[in-house]
């Protein structure tokens, strides 16, 4: 596996990291294993407080930096990644706020003389996916160390700066070594760690594929699993709803992050033929409206998708449903640019992921 910064906008290779050699992956775990048991698992609520408070001032105080990485790693619109990089520290903020409260011993009224009292369970193994780097690592990052665990950190290949920054905001923070690791680990080496004896705990946010290829490793070693995998929302528009609100919410929610979101709507239904056949029209010349531009531009609304992969794949999909007798209104080809774009049939020129053609395709009007 090779982890590799990649400009979604250029095609251009900026920077690449080694992956973990086995030994260094077994220091890496015995590091934060002992952290736990040793450091972190003791350490008074404030003091994690106080680290996690830190690590989300990092965030606040560097936006711009951040955001940058995010845009250049995986292609998202400029101000999107800022709006990532706040919204992940005040998840960071969140945590630490109410940490205390969550962590309180509660007695159980229906059992007289007991209590519910929380307790950490070691070293959490994170798997996480490139569309949102920041907010992926920070959603799990922070409620687990303020639990008392420790995290270790497989990011995706394509955001590998990413990992390394936001790492690097809990060893700026006075995190313990071992409380927060990165590592450029192979998908075997992934597996190897999942069974590994000092590894409590694996959460994945990924496809099923790979969520069924992790919780199956897991299961066998009898270790604690969180998924969060793929969905495929509908976005419902009946026969009572204002069409001109209809259409620009599924605007936003088929392009927010330019398609590639987990509860993006994936599937159009219009109730009433009539309504339909308007709606399609109206989402149409919305979507060709969607121009393509540098992501890094702040005036950019449509950026380039992820990788060279994805757009492969997008490509194929609409391919497939052309074979199948689909009829793409819009979209479905490459832009003949720099980058991994796609763009409007017709000779329009318009930037627009292949997948909205299909989406459009199977949008018409459900009576």
């Amino acid at each position: 596996m090779t982890y590799r910064t990649i400009n979604p906008s250029s095609g251009e290779v900026m920077q690449s990291f080694d992956t973990i050699s086995d030994a260094e992956l077994g220091h890496a775990l015995e590091v934060a294993h002992s952290c736990f048991e040793n450091v972190w698992r003791k350490s008074p609520i404030a003091q994690r407080v106080t680290v996690m408070k830190a690590a989300a001032a990092g965030l606040r105080d560097n936006v711009a930096k951040h955001a940058a990485l995010i845009t250049t790693e995986m292609g998202k619109l400029i101000a999107t990644s800022e709006s990532e990089v706040m919204l992940s520290s005040a998840i960071l903020d969140y945590y630490a706020d109410r940490a205390e409260h969550f962590l309180a011993t509660k007695e159980l009224p229906e059992s007289p003389g007991a209590v519910l009292k929380p307790e950490p369970i070691g070293v959490i193994l994170a798997i996480e996916p490139w569309n949102f780097p920041y907010y992926q690592l920070a959603r799990v990052v922070a409620p687990q160390l303020m639990a008392g665990n420790v995290v270790v950190g497989k990011h995706a290949q394509n955001v590998p700066q990413c990992a390394v920054a936001f790492a690097e905001l809990f060893e700026r923070a006075g995190a313990p070594e071992g409380v927060y690791t990165n590592i450029f680990a192979s998908i075997e080496q992934v597996g190897n760690a999942i069974e590994d004896r000092r590894v409590a705990g694996v959460t994945l946010t990924g496809s099923e594929r790979a969520g069924a290829a992790v919780a199956e490793r897991a299961g066998r070693s009898l270790k604690k699993v969180v998924m969060e995998l793929g969905g495929s929302d509908p976005f419902i528009v009946l026969d009572d709803a204002d069409l001109e609100q209809a259409v620009a919410g599924a605007l936003f929610g088929r392009m927010f992050n330019t398609g590639q979101s987990c509860v993006g709507s994936k599937r159009i239904i219009v109730i009433g033929r009539d309504r339909g056949e308007k709606f399609l029209a109206e989402f149409t010349a919305a979507m060709q409206n969607q121009k393509p531009g540098d992501p890094m531009d702040p005036n950019t609304v449509l950026g380039p998708v992820s990788s060279e992969q994805a757009l492969e794949t997008l490509l194929a999909q609409v391919s497939e449903a052309r074979a199948a007798g689909a009829r793409v209104v819009t979209g479905g080809d490459r832009i003949d640019r720099d980058g991994f774009y796609t763009c409007a049939s017709g000779g329009l020129g318009h930037g627009l992921p292949a997948a909205i053609g299909i989406a459009l395709a199977r949008s018409r009007a459900r009576v």
